[in-house]
């Protein structure tokens, strides 16, 4: 018999991308969830044996799933594939009983190269008691907001691996949002940022191959207290402190973002000369920078938090109008 196996991800493009990357001639049924809470239930619905998981999901996050997993004693093998890449994400699943942690996107080589260490190429599922109906078709429809989404989500991850280890915490992986959207409009999808009527923002312009936009980061005013005692400075935290620290994490986020995406489209970004568009000012007037130089805009909001910190910052990304075209043509290769 095949054996049964389950890829849990949010992201149906993670989820094709995963399916390719299993070896050839490896005879298994492979089964498909969308959010952690669906993937226990599948879990239990096909009995599989090995699960693929990824960690940043609606509903039950990886975490949770392990520890579902754990509580309720399932029988199954457990790999997670994630864009979170932090050492102490690796080391947290871990613990909670991951067989093996493989970082996005994922290859062949590395998934058979686990898949020979442990021996699971080999079993089989006799004693399956499957209620539902196998899925094997690997061809499904992925849509390209889905496709901006994923590879913002890798992006992400490598960017919060470096505040992670600057700032010696653990950095919650949100799920970004991606939206095309008017720009004059903007600032009511930024729901997060929303919540405070003070920020600061620095703006970095991008551009190459053809695909041009802004990256803004934007900082809750009572983020700083946190982020100069993580940073183990013990002055007073003045107006030129504030600049400081605000730059070093614009730097590290902006530029390993901006990078995790070329990288995936394989094209290299320039960067611009950051500037600072505000201190103490609310979210519509730092966006009036942009506001007349183009109508639409592809929107990419990630909005980063430190645990157990009182830290928020959101980094946006705006691609133009004319980016757009260029970008899909870029992201039709990731799907073949």
């Amino acid at each position: 018999m095949p054996i049964s196996v389950l890829i849990c991800d949010d992201s149906s493009f993670a989820r094709k991308q995963m399916a390719k990357a299993l070896p050839s001639g490896w005879n298994v049924d492979i089964h498909y969830a969308t959010d952690g809470l669906e993937g226990l239930e599948v879990l239990k619905a096909t009995a599989s044996k090995i699960v693929f998981l990824d960690l940043n999901m609606p509903v039950l996050d990886g975490y949770q799933v392990l520890e579902h997993i754990q509580r309720q004693k399932l029988d199954c093998k457990v790999i997670v594939i994630s864009g979170d890449i932090q050492p102490e994400a690796h080391e947290r699943v871990m613990a909670l009983g991951a067989l093996a942690f493989i970082k996005k996107p994922c290859v062949t080589e590395q998934v058979k190269e686990i898949l020979e260490k442990y021996n699971l190429l080999s079993i089989t599922d006799s004693d399956s008691n499957a209620t539902i109906t196998p899925q094997k078709n690997i061809n499904f429809q992925v849509g390209l907001q889905d496709i901006y989404a994923e590879v913002a989500n890798i992006a992400m991850g490598r960017a919060a691996d470096l505040l992670a280890r600057l700032l010696d915490a653990f950095v919650i992986m949100p799920i970004p949002k991606v939206n095309m959207i008017e720009l004059s409009e903007l600032h009511m999808a930024l729901h997060h940022v929303a919540v405070s009527d003070k920020h600061s923002a620095v703006c970095q312009g991008f551009i190459g191959a053809g695909i041009a936009g802004e990256a803004f980061m934007i900082f809750n005013e009572s983020s700083f207290t946190d982020i100069a005692s993580l940073m183990k400075y013990n002055g007073d935290i003045d107006e030129d402190v504030q600049m400081e620290l605000l730059m070093d994490i614009s730097n590290i986020l902006i530029g390993a973002c901006t990078k995790g995406i070329a990288e995936q489209l394989d094209l290299t970004f320039s960067l611009g000369h950051p500037v600072v568009l505000g201190r103490h000012v609310k979210i519509q007037d730092i966006l009036k920078h942009t506001a007349n130089r183009w109508q639409k805009t592809l929107a990419i909001e990630i909005a980063y938090t430190i645990e157990n910190k009182k830290i928020n910052c959101d980094l946006l990304l705006l691609f133009t109008e004319d980016s757009i075209a260029p970008l899909n043509e870029r992201l039709s290769y990731l799907i073949d």
